[in-house]
């Protein structure tokens, strides 16, 4: 990976699997405007990033080396070689190599912590245009004002503490529903130390599991979903409705598999990039309905 500072903007080449639709699109994220084909702005770290592709390079417009180096690099996980973990997943098992080869460039988003848990509390029950919605209208409303680009107004996600003692009717101007109460004890929990963020470092994946769902409204699925896009903890498996089908269809016959099952069976095969088969699985079941009638 080669990336130089061009009249303001960073400028990304001789990269390896990042293609930024299927990495913003693959349902990891829920902070970004499409403006374009391979154009697009992604709000993090109190950031608006307008982020394209011309040619056969990649643009961070306005990034200075500085920014790049501290915020994006690990953002989009660039220091990581994902060539040797797509072939290590899909050299023995053919199901595998067809999900890699149909979206070679997802690569796994490095989150906030905070953002991304709340994000997922959202994701509960709704599809990802409304998810979008609400995390931008919880943006707008407690969230600073960033910047304009092409007449949109992009807000930084709030600071927890912005949010303490809000109870869960307040969100509901932001179309956040039932989500609401589940978002005000997750933002108290984390506000008041409840969560011990430190100790989380210490903590086996299980653990740590057991230590997020404590926070009302968050499942399993949620709880990996946070571990793995934005703890770094690339053992977990996060099984929604989608890879629940296509683990079934592929790996147990078409049964009906209970997720305890399909944890079990990841953990044994894909092991610590789990979290790397479960985004090319999960894409690839939901791009093509499989398990579905279609």
């Amino acid at each position: 990976m080669k990336y130089t500072q061009e009249n303001g903007n960073i400028i990304l080449k001789d990269y390896d699997s990042f293609i930024i639709s299927q990495t913003l699109e693959c349902g990891q994220c829920f902070n970004f405007n499409k403006l374009g084909e391979e154009d697009y702005i992604v709000t993090a770290h109190k950031k608006a990033l307008h982020i394209y592709q011309s040619g056969d390079a990649i643009v961070f417009e306005d990034t200075s080396i500085n920014e790049f180096e501290t915020i994006w690099l690990n953002y989009f996980d660039l220091n990581r070689d994902y060539n040797e973990i797509k072939k290590l997943l899909a050299d023995e098992d053919e199901i595998l190599k067809g999900a890699v080869e149909y979206a070679p460039g997802i690569r796994i988003i490095n989150q906030e912590f905070f953002q991304c848990l709340i994000s997922f509390i959202i994701s509960q029950n709704n599809r990802i245009p409304m998810i979008k919605k609400v995390v931008y209208n919880i943006s707008k409303k407690y969230g600073e004002y960033i910047r304009t680009v092409n007449g949109e107004d992009y807000y930084s996600f709030p600071e927890p503490k912005r949010l303490f003692g809000l109870d869960g009717e307040e969100y509901k101007d932001c179309k956040a529903g039932f989500r609401g109460k589940y978002i005000a004890d997750a933002v108290t929990k984390y506000v008041t130390d409840e969560l011990e963020i430190e100790s989380f470092k210490s903590l086996s994946t299980e653990e740590l599991r057991k230590r997020l769902i404590s926070i009302n409204g968050v499942g399993p699925k949620v709880a990996d979903c946070v571990m793995l896009f934005s703890l770094k903890r690339s053992d977990a498996f996060p099984t929604d409705v989608w890879v629940k089908r296509i683990m079934s269809y592929f790996y147990f016959g078409g049964q009906d598999t209970p997720i305890k099952k399909i944890h079990e069976f990841a953990d044994e095969k894909f092991g610590d990039y789990s979290g790397f088969a479960q985004q090319y699985l999960f894409n690839y079941a939901r791009q093509f309905k499989i398990g579905t009638d279609k």
